[in-house]
């Protein structure tokens, strides 16, 4: 097999790793060619450290797509540690002024390439229509597929307009599952149809705004494909995506090492399989190794030698992610920088808020609590809601807060109860998951006149009692909601 061929495998891998900085045998791979790095929260301390990081990825190779998700909201890489200051596509999608979707994804764009990073996995296409999806909801910018597709259409031309390569996901719609693929392998049981007029939609505005990359998604859709998950899927990637739509850009899989990918195979077959079918470019996944990477070339490999991968598809792979990573070098211009305070206040608008009775003020010292959960792998563990984390900024609100974390199944403390102090619950995703749900009733029942906050997507039909409704958990969502409880809110507030 000629060198071609093994500069091609290498060429449309793109592994992660464990750490803040480059491990030797990332560099090597790099070195020998290896087109794309995938960054995590595992490896951001702050904006400093990561540009150190991507410069000497870039040093190693000057073609290197380095990739992160940071969609805004909860699905932040950058500000994990601190809270993100830009709302979620939900909220963003209830405000519904596109204009303000493409100034909010081009300072992101912004934002990351002051610190090196070349392309975003975002935004979000999927068409939240189903209100319990436990993975995409508030990630979502909602559950229309028209508001959607010309919110999909604003950020994708904020985010390149800041010389940031977008990859909208996940195709062909995540957004009517039950099941998490980072779990296991979620089914869609809609017609052809019904897809073309509701999932589809986003992702053929993000193909008019000019995307560079559509990610895959995990998923069974039975009416287009019986065998095999979208990301492995021919009659998905090629005949539908570069067939019927026209889509000329890089086709970027989903994380291989997620259940619904390779579950059932192993990442290296499930790596031939997505080739195949038309990836170009492979999220291998978030703590790799170079023994991984080693075995999965030797597969690919054989999988070229045995007829099962051709060697025109996997040569046009290889051209169509360096043309990913061409173009971000090409116009890649570090600029900018964080999201200041003021900024983000004014993305941030409490009039999407849900807010189903008038809320008496509250006043200092009342009592915050937190009602703990999983969170889902795309969100990671993050800070959220109204917490110490947030430090002085809560204090100016709530002089005297004090913040409480609890699980499921435990009582909230007698000793904070029945001295006069307000009581704020916070939950994300009652819908969701029934243990928050009973949770946040048990408080409620202990403290009659607690405020409770669902921070998640909130589902009307679905278990659960809440007041207030923000769709969104993060930082700038949570001094809105802090600011909200602090004035009260009338009869004449209180919207749907």
């Amino acid at each position: 097999m000629g060198d071609a061929l093994d500069r091609a495998i290498q060429t449309v891998l793109m592994p992660g790793f464990r750490g803040y900085s480059a491990p030797a045998w990332l560099l090597d791979e790099l070195d020998a060619g290896l087109g794309g790095v995938c960054l995590f929260g595992m490896n951001v301390i702050d904006r400093a450290q990561l540009g150190m990081l991507t410069g000497g990825l870039r040093e190693a190779n000057p073609n290197i797509v380095i990739a992160i998700d940071e969609e805004g909201g909860e699905v932040s890489r950058l500000d994990h540690l601190t809270g993100s200051d830009t709302p979620t596509a939900a909220h963003l999608g209830r405000i519904d002024d596109t204009a303000l979707t493409r100034e909010v994804y081009q300072a992101i764009g912004r934002d990351l390439a002051a610190v090196g990073v070349t392309a975003d996995f975002a935004p979000d296409a999927d068409v939240n229509s189903n209100p319990r999806n436990p993975v995409i909801g508030t990630r979502s910018f909602g559950a229309d597929a028209g508001l959607v597709s010309r919110h999909v259409a604003a950020a994708v031309t904020g985010l390149q307009q800041s010389f940031v390569a977008a990859v909208t996901k996940h195709f062909p719609g995540h957004g009517d599952t039950a099941v998490d693929s980072h779990l296991g392998l979620p089914t869609v049981d809609l017609t052809e149809q019904q897809l073309r007029e509701r999932e589809l939609l986003p992702f053929l505005a993000a193909i008019g705004a000019g995307v560079r990359g559509i990610m895959t998604s995990h998923i069974l859709l039975p009416d287009l494909d019986a065998e095999a998950p979208a990301t492995m899927s021919r009659r998905i990637l090629t005949e539908l995506l570069r067939g019927e739509l026209g889509y000329t850009g890089t086709i970027v899989s989903d994380a291989l090492d997620m259940r619904g990918a390779s579950g059932s195979l192993g990442i290296p077959e499930a790596a031939v399989r997505a080739l195949a079918a038309g990836c170009d470019l492979l999220c291998i996944g978030t703590d790799n190794t170079a023994t991984q990477l080693a075995e999965l070339r030797a597969h690919v490999r054989e999988a070229v030698r045995d007829g099962r991968l051709s060697e025109s598809r996997l040569l046009d792979a290889a051209e169509r992610a360096r043309a990913l990573g061409a173009s971000a070098q090409q116009e890649h211009a570090p600029g900018g920088g964080s999201v200041e305070a003021g900024q983000a206040a004014h993305w941030v608008r409490p009039q999407a808020f849900v807010v189903r009775r008038p809320i008496a003020a509250v006043g200092a010292n009342p009592v915050l609590v937190r009602i703990q959960d999983t969170p889902n792998n795309a969100v990671g563990t993050v800070e959220w809601g109204l917490g110490d984390y947030l430090g002085d900024a809560l204090a100016q609100v709530f002089p005297g807060a004090l913040c409480v974390d609890i699980h499921p199944g435990e009582a909230l403390p007698a000793r904070l109860l029945g001295d006069g102090r307000a009581v704020v619950v916070q939950a994300r995703g009652m819908s969701v998951n029934p243990d928050t749900a009973r949770a946040v009733a048990d408080v409620r029942e202990a403290a009659l006149q607690a405020v409770v906050v669902e921070l998640g997507w909130a589902d009307a039909s679905a278990p659960g009692e809440w007041d207030i409704a923000t769709f969104g958990a993060n930082r700038a969502l949570a001094l809105a909601l802090a600011a909200m409880l602090r004035d009260g809110v009338t009869a004449e507030g209180v919207r749907a």
